[in-house]
């Protein structure tokens, strides 16, 4: 391969159009704009590299009208996904290669809406009947985080409805523990799980902080299971835990949790990792002040029992003055579960 090309390859795989590199990438190698008129609907892709076969290659999707692929300037390659309705194209980056999936959605009438509500997607190999289990925190009795009449309980569940609609137009099988306000305890959440053989496991909080910390503490964050190593991972596991292990002290939760999880810790952590990345990336498109708090480990006792790899999701700081009346927006919350979701089809992409 010359090395005045950095792009190997742009090809097409079932409803994804792959991009391969000679290098590593990350996020910041790709940019996204739509243009949208009276019949038309572009997704264009801006991509930092050069391919010297741009010109000749001819990319055919299944109920994609166009995709043309040409060097918009020396040091970048453009993709632009043309379509007589919406391709509502998603993308993802790992490691050398950029997948942009498309999920083009035929126009309906009424009726057809009512009988049809979701389109017929082709799995790529990395789907194969996938099951994701999403739980959104508290319910019912439990409300959670509470701040005037905003409940945590409200909020994590409109994300998991939202999170759970993504994935299922991508082709996963999706479960939620709960899909209205009851009250499950914690080991029933992983008793769901490993009943249905879930792959993974997403369990969605909001976080909270007391008054005197309530202005500064603020942030997106993704915790996997494993003994408590900072001050902040104990505070916050010692919220979300509550009943469930208030008998036991910190030594005896610790060696519980190496125990039953030690082989599946470094699963869960590639699968924070990813989630954590996309979601910012997500969150940051309409609210760029959105902090990220990182992937960190913490011994939440709703991982425990879960017999996959297990991740719990902080969409954000119920206290704080600004984002705890975001997280409680459509919008935003639609943004994190769109992040998410991404993050998701990026740990399967890397872990087949």
């Amino acid at each position: 391969m010359d090395p005045k090309f950095s792009i190997n390859a742009v090809e097409n795989n079932g409803n994804d159009i792959i991009i391969r590199f000679n290098h590593d990438i990350t996020l910041d190698d790709i940019s996204f704009s739509q243009e949208r008129g009276r019949g038309t609907h572009r997704d264009i892709f801006d991509i930092k590299g050069n391919f010297k076969d741009a010109q000749s290659t001819v990319i055919k999707i299944d109920g994609i009208d166009r995709v043309i692929v040409n060097q918009q300037a020396p040091s970048v390659l453009r993709v632009s996904i043309v379509n007589s309705y919406d391709p509502n194209t998603i993308y993802i980056v790992n490691q050398r290669t950029i997948v942009l999936r498309t999920f083009p959605k035929t126009p309906q009438t009424p009726k057809e809406t009512a009988i049809s509500s979701s389109p017929a997607i082709q799995k790529t190999e990395f789907l194969r009947a996938r099951t994701i289990v999403i739980d959104p925190g508290h319910g019912g009795k439990d409300p959670g985080a509470v701040i005037g009449n905003n409940h945590e309980k409200t909020a994590v569940l409109a994300v998991g409805r939202y999170l759970a609609e993504h994935l299922r137009t991508r082709g996963y099988k999706v479960l939620l523990t709960r899909d209205n306000d009851k009250y499950l305890t914690l080991k029933e959440r992983t008793e769901f799980a490993n009943h249905n053989h879930a792959d993974i496991f997403i369990s969605i909080h909001a976080n909270a902080v007391d008054k005197q910390n309530a202005a500064n503490a603020r942030g997106v964050e993704t915790y996997f299971l494993s003994p408590a190593r900072s001050e902040r991972a104990k505070r916050l596991a010692a919220l979300e835990n509550k009943d469930e292990m208030q008998s036991l002290d910190l030594s005896s939760q610790n060696a519980l949790l190496t125990i039953l999880n030690q082989s599946r810790i470094t699963s869960s952590n590639k699968l924070a990792i990813d989630i954590q990345k996309y979601m910012l990336h997500e969150a940051r498109k309409s609210h760029k002040d959105t902090v990220d708090g990182g992937v960190r480990e913490g011994p939440f006792y709703v991982l425990v029992g879960a017999q996959m790899p297990s991740v719990l999701v902080e969409i954000g700081y119920i206290t704080h003055p600004i984002e705890g009346k975001r997280i409680f927006e459509t919008n935003y919350q639609k943004q994190l579960a769109k992040g998410i979701a991404n993050g998701i089809d990026s740990y399967f992409l890397n872990n087949p």
